[in-house]
């Protein structure tokens, strides 16, 4: 269950942030800064599993992708990114804005991860980016 998962880890980390299912969610989790709330999609996140093959139980691949998406909320916590960039900026300034707040995002969730679970994360991390840029080849 979702959001039991997301429910217990917020609670352990001690994290006041909202959650809500939205199936209308074109990703599986996204955050929300202006009203600190995490969505999730079921069928996304089911989605991304199954693209994401790794030896790990389905329960640890929604914690490690809760993880990344706490990642962007200790981010907006941290850093006070000017995000009028991502609608006024140039191409240029757009990517590097999007790039950092990614890498920060997965660097962040990785400290809130056991030590039992890093390297998944890692290998999810790497296969993410290679997700998204259309290079995953275990698929």
């Amino acid at each position: 269950n979702i959001e039991k998962i997301i429910e217990d880890t917020l609670e352990m980390h001690h994290l006041e942030i909202n959650y809500e299912i939205n199936n209308k969610l074109p990703v599986p989790m996204s955050y929300n800064v202006s009203t600190t709330t995490i969505k999730f999609n079921y069928l996304q996140v089911n989605g991304y599993i199954s693209k994401i093959r790794i030896k790990e139980t389905d329960e640890n691949l929604v914690k490690i992708m809760l993880y990344h998406v706490i990642g962007y909320y200790i981010d907006f916590k941290k850093t006070k990114h000017d995000l009028r960039t991502l609608k006024y900026g140039e191409d240029d300034e757009i990517a590097r804005l999007k790039t950092t707040i990614e890498t920060n995002a997965w660097e962040y969730g990785r400290t809130l991860v056991a030590e039992p679970l890093l390297q998944s994360y890692d290998q999810v991390r790497e296969l993410d980016n290679e997700l998204l840029n259309g290079r995953l080849t275990n698929i």
